[in-house]
């Protein structure tokens, strides 16, 4: 369990610190000819790809992705999942130093209770849960494909709260990717004929851009608090309770209140994180460049 907590962390990390690198470099590139409010030309925003911050953040995007797939794989996703969604906690820290942000008295309040439910649950988590249904495999195949034609027809016409169905959306996408590692057959023992043919490797395929498409739709059209926040809670809650009912993922005895207590706090203290202004100047930075 160990290994699945590091990996998740370090995730965390990871992501936290790509958003701040790649609003870095997308803000030290000039736009000179783009007037207030319009987008950003697509020459600052190859130039802006192209700087080294902004390369090192998406190069940590990358590892990041494998700490998470590691974490589903190998702590109860009621755990693995909270801890990688603080990488909120991560960003908002980390631009305070790097992009001189400055973070309120409830900013970190919530911070701290992040962080403490999250090591109570670390305690609470019991082992995780490998049952593979085969229904399961193309469940989750299903619901990638149908989040993702849902959110790509319905969306994009939509006038009103765009933003926080865009997010969940997106969060739910990212909750049936580590429902989907969890389940994917042929890495133990890797065999790579089973790997192919297990339609969740196609449901990880499919949930990973899904769900980027998703938050980038919510940034788009909505405000950024509103659309962090819904993704928090779309791919923590979801995956988590899938986890224990569906997947066998269990609490050590006695732990029950605490882990269910500690859950809710860590939830709801990085949807605090996720409305602060901060993580708004963060990805409004990096709207010079494609990927927030």
């Amino acid at each position: 369990m160990l290994i699945g907590i590091l990996a998740a962390v370090f995730a965390a990390l990871a992501y936290g610190t790509a958003s701040v690198l790649q609003a870095r470099g997308a803000q030290s590139v000039d736009d000179t000819g783009a007037g207030p409010g319009e987008a950003p030309s697509l020459r600052s925003t190859i130039a802006a790809m192209l700087t080294v911050a902004f390369i090192a953040g998406m190069a940590l995007d990358g590892i990041g992705f494998l700490g998470n797939l590691v974490a589903a794989r190998m702590i109860p996703l009621f755990l693995a999942q909270p801890i990688v969604s603080a990488n909120l906690v991560v960003t908002v820290v980390l631009a305070t130093i790097v992009l001189k942000a400055r973070l309120s008295q409830r900013d970190w309040t919530a911070i701290g209770v992040v962080v403490v439910a999250l090591v109570l649950l670390g305690f609470a988590a019991g082992d995780e849960g490998r049952k593979h249904e085969w229904w399961l495999h193309w469940a989750v195949l299903v619901a990638a494909v149908v989040i993702l034609g849902l959110g790509a027809a319905i969306l994009p016409r939509m006038q009103s709260r765009v933003a926080v169905l865009a997010g969940l959306s997106g969060g739910v996408s990212f909750g049936v990717l580590a429902v989907a590692v969890r389940v994917l057959d042929g890495l133990d023992p890797f065999d790579l004929g089973e790997l192919f043919t297990d339609p969740a490797l196609y449901a990880i395929i499919l949930s990973g851009p899904g769900g980027f498409y998703m938050f980038t739709v919510a940034l788009q059209k909505g405000a950024v608090s509103a659309a962090s926040a819904s993704l928090v809670v779309g791919e923590t809650v979801v995956p988590g309770v899938v986890g224990i009912v569906v997947l066998g993922d269990t609490v050590r005895a006695g732990w029950g209140p605490v882990a269910v207590i500690a859950f809710v706090a860590a939830v709801v203290g990085a949807v605090v994180v996720a409305m602060s202004p901060v993580v708004e100047q963060v990805e409004r930075a990096g709207e010079n460049a494609p990927v927030a």
